[in-house]
């Protein structure tokens, strides 16, 4: 078990391997190396930078950036000198980033490049922002070049007394981060997490996952989320090293040439591999794959205990189609861990048949973020796994999961109210999430604020009835509706790619999205889908109408958090009038 107090302990338990290597960044078509030492030496670097400014212990720095090795750089950096950091998403307006940046009262900023750049000065004036830095090289008005701060890290790399004592001076009980929520309910909020919040959690979620010295992994979720951030710390702290990957579309050919042993994702990026599968699998193919999957079926206990099933089917099946698709993720991932949101039991049982246990976990920004993750000391499919051994949880009368213990954040940043309201009498933390906690281990099934309550009275939990829709490789999202309706309807935002092929070889001659979505032979595949999914419903689950829209939700767009969840505001405002159209006069 790892023994941290701060997460400066884990820099230095990192930082003082010599010359290992401990991060990879790709230079062209080639990975390159980054040593312990070379990552100390650059810590130290931006240390010298953060002082010259005169930023103190407590001040708020900023960063925002794609994942780069920069970015931890400068994330320890700032902690190393008892600094708070506020990671931003690099997907915020410049609306967005002013407003953390006012709300914060941050000092300096770091971002990686002209655009993120351009997005600052576009935010307006921001009283309390003094100094900027640049990741890339060039030119930037009133903001220093990290490049040139970095020309003098070979000569800090040796270990330096005074900085390693510089380390110890922060106490755990100091705030280390703010993060701010995504927003999808009114405006973001700071989480204040502290030393001691993060790394009491760090020191136990990562029991039983197996994670040894060397291991790698790839950076690409969001470092902004704090589940990313929490994974690169801890194979940091076990002795591991970290590919990190700036763009999520050469994600592909980074899992070929790293070749990862964990890999960790949100359930729409598994959701995606199954869709892709699926949908490049047609005639033969097919009827091989539904056959492996048969065959992962029958031996489902097995794969379920993480045994290696030694019938001639399975090994036949394993040779064939199972051993291809982990080779699209390196081919040496000992465990895949998804988070962010429930992954449903359809896609956990696709993966497991195809000899892939992958361990769901749940937590929150406000959590640092893990509560509870399955792993190979306890694994159930269809749960988020066991509890940490830091925290407590209580199931309230209504269901929802409450929680308590020494990685529960400390605050929203200046709003004593809100923090307030999201505590109950006797000090438990209301999660917002509705779940089960049975035999040790912990089931969610919704958020609280989602669920649907029909104008009869009955409730609705969408997020499992999206899972089912989203199974189909024509459905690229899908959001439930029915809060004081009569019955539940559902908005589709189509996988234009996957629905471009079907279009072709139904027959249907437009490729135009507006054209498309309204054509017969659509209208009636997607409504086809949805009915497939209500056999498995209860009857007040039922969906009686089906919109399907032009757009292809994102993260860009707006329709998605960076982590891949619907924001629902946004989409309800955005298509009410397709919404209200589907109830007519109810």
């Amino acid at each position: 078990m790892l023994d941290f107090g701060t997460i400066n302990d884990v820099f230095k338990r990192m930082s003082h391997r010599g010359d290992m290597t401990v991060a990879l960044w790709k230079s062209g078509s080639e990975w390159k190396p980054i040593s312990s030492q070379q990552m100390y030496g650059r810590v130290r670097a931006v240390v010298e930078l953060l002082q010259s400014w005169g930023i103190q212990r407590g001040d708020r720095v900023a960063l925002v950036s794609e994942n780069r090795w920069e970015w931890p750089v400068v994330d320890f950096a700032v902690l190393a000198i008892g600094g708070v950091d506020v990671p931003l998403y690099e997907t915020l307006t410049p609306g967005q980033m002013g407003y953390a940046l006012r709300d914060s009262g941050t000092r300096a900023i770091f971002v990686s490049n002209k655009k993120l750049y351009d997005k600052l000065v576009a935010a307006g004036e921001i009283p309390s922002l003094e100094r900027a830095a640049v990741f890339d090289e060039g030119s930037f008005d009133n903001a220093t070049s990290l490049p040139e701060v970095f020309e003098r890290a070979p000569e800090l790399e040796s270990p330096d007394a005074g900085f390693d004592a510089l380390l110890k001076q922060t106490k755990p009980e100091e705030l280390a981060t703010i993060i701010y929520t995504s927003g999808t309910v009114g405006d973001p909020k700071g989480v204040m997490l502290t030393h001691k919040n993060l790394a009491d959690n760090l020191s136990h979620s990562t029991d039983g996952l197996g994670i040894v010295e060397g291991d790698t992994s790839i950076s690409f979720l969001p470092l902004s989320h704090a589940l990313a951030r929490h994974l690169d710390y801890a194979i940091y702290g076990h002795g591991g090293k970290i590919a990190y990957l700036p763009k999520f579309d050469d994600l592909v050919g980074a899992m070929k040439a790293v070749k990862p042993n964990l890999f960790l994702s949100v359930p729409r990026m598994y959701e995606k591999v199954r869709q892709g599968t699926e949908y490049k699998s047609t005639g033969l193919k097919k009827t091989i794959l539904n056959w492996a999957i048969g065959q992962g079926k029958k031996h489902r206990r097995e794969l379920m205990d993480g045994k290696t099933p030694t019938a001639l089917g399975w090994k036949l099946a394993n040779k064939l189609v199972y051993s291809k698709l982990k080779e699209a993720f390196g081919g040496q991932v000992k465990f895949w861990v998804s988070g962010g949101a429930p992954l449903g039991m359809d896609s956990a049982e696709w993966f497991l048949d195809m000899g892939i246990r992958i361990f769901e976990g749940y937590g929150l920004t406000e959590t640092s973020p893990v509560i509870s993750r399955n792993s190979f000391d306890g694994y159930r499919i269809g749960t988020v796994g066991t509890v940490v051994p830091n925290l407590e949880i209580r199931v309230a009368r209504d269901g929802e999961i409450e929680v308590r213990g020494t990685s529960v954040f400390a605050g929203y940043w200046q709003r004593d109210e809100a923090t307030k309201n999201e505590f109950t009498e006797d000090g438990w933390f209301k999660t917002g999430d509705i779940g089960k906690y049975e035999d040790g281990f912990l089931s969610i099934t919704d958020r609280k604020k989602d669920l649907i309550k029909t104008s009869s009275g009955k409730y609705i939990a969408p997020q499992p009835i999206e899972g089912k829709l989203k199974v189909d490789a024509l459905v690229g999202n899908a959001a439930v509706i029915g809060d004081a309706r009569k019955f539940a309807t559902v908005l589709i935002s189509p996988n234009f790619e996957a629905l471009e092929r079907w279009a072709e070889e139904n027959g249907v001659a437009t490729k135009d999205y507006a054209a498309l979505v309204k054509d017969p032979k659509v209208k009636k595949q997607y409504e086809s889908i949805v009915k497939k999914v209500n056999a498995e419903l209860q009857f007040h689950e039922t969906i009686k109408k089906v919109g399907v829209v032009a757009e292809e939700w994102n993260i860009e767009t707006g329709e998605l958090t960076p982590t891949m969840k619907l924001k629902r505001r946004v989409i309800f405002e955005r298509y009410k009038d397709k919404i209200d159209a589907m109830y007519g006069r109810e």
